[in-house]
């Protein structure tokens, strides 16, 4: 089981009050626990055999923030870090919005994602850009900074593990735009819809459903489109039964192939019309 203390599993150091990021605002975050992270990941610890993970399990421990859902500043978290790894989502979801002048665009975050600063002090800056936070549901991120990252240098597979997840977030940001890249705003909504049930999807009877709390407006900027559009993109979609809205999120008919060849066979019609 996780450590449930507030207190480390052994001599590593607590962030001090009134150090820079020490401290989030306390009305998006509960104080923090140390846990072991094995306990909340296991796949960090998969390329390990059984007697090295007993003897990395008390090392690979993080502390735990958690944030409440709703904006919240990220940039208090990723202070803590000290030159550590980064942070690491063990549960929940959260919105990163990237503003460029008027426009913002939106990617989504989960369980098993690796966030870092992006930028630092020596940087050309030529584009002038703003991010935000939003946690969507009840969020846990784990603080792997300097200390967790010394603790682990025996283990280099640990290490390897959240490389791959940082590849892994590259390439599913790529899929992210290829099928935003649709000129139809119905296509892209169902095409991103199907990207995020093959990782937040659940069979249900009539279909898949996807449990986000998917707004018209954040739809908007996953697939960079004004939230009218999305509105009717989504009727349209309802109306040939291909997407459906339900209490717990949105319920895709069908298969990615049939969602294809229906938006496809309509382009064609309409042309030929």
């Amino acid at each position: 089981m996780a450590h449930g203390g507030d207190t480390p599993p052994g001599p590593f150091p607590l962030p001090v009050r009134g150090e820079p990021g020490a401290r989030l605002d306390p009305a998006r975050r509960r104080p923090g626990r140390y846990c072991y992270l094995f306990d909340v990941d296991e796949e960090l610890a998969g390329d390990l055999d059984l007697r090295m993970r007993l003897v990395a399990r008390p090392l690979a421990t993080a502390r735990v923030e958690e944030i409440s859902a709703g904006e919240f500043d990220l940039i208090p978290l990723l202070a803590q870090l000290r030159g550590g790894l980064g942070l690491l989502l063990v549960d929940g979801v959260v919105a990163l919005d990237v503003q460029v002048g008027d426009r913002t665009a939106s990617e989504l975050v989960g369980a098993g994602d690796l966030l870092a600063p992006w930028t630092s002090a020596a940087d050309v800056v030529l584009l002038a850009s703003e991010t935000f936070s939003r946690a969507l549901v009840r969020t846990r991120v784990a603080v792997l900074d300097q200390a967790f990252a010394e603790r682990i240098r025996p283990w280099p597979q640990i290490l390897h593990a959240l490389l791959r997840r940082a590849v892994r977030r590259t390439m599913e940001l790529n899929v992210h735009r290829a099928a935003t890249c649709h000129p139809r705003a119905d296509a892209r909504i169902a095409l991103l819809l199907w990207h995020l049930a093959e990782r937040w999807g659940v069979v249900v009877a009539d279909g898949i459903l996807v449990p986000l709390p998917l707004t018209h407006r954040l739809i908007g900027q996953l697939v960079g489109a004004e939230r009218p559009s999305v509105s009717h993109a989504l009727a349209r979609l309802a109306s040939a039964g291909l997407v459906t809205r339900e209490p717990d999120g949105l319920v895709l008919h069908g298969t990615a192939a049939h969602h294809i060849a229906c938006l496809v066979d309509r382009d064609e019609r309409s042309a030929r019309a």
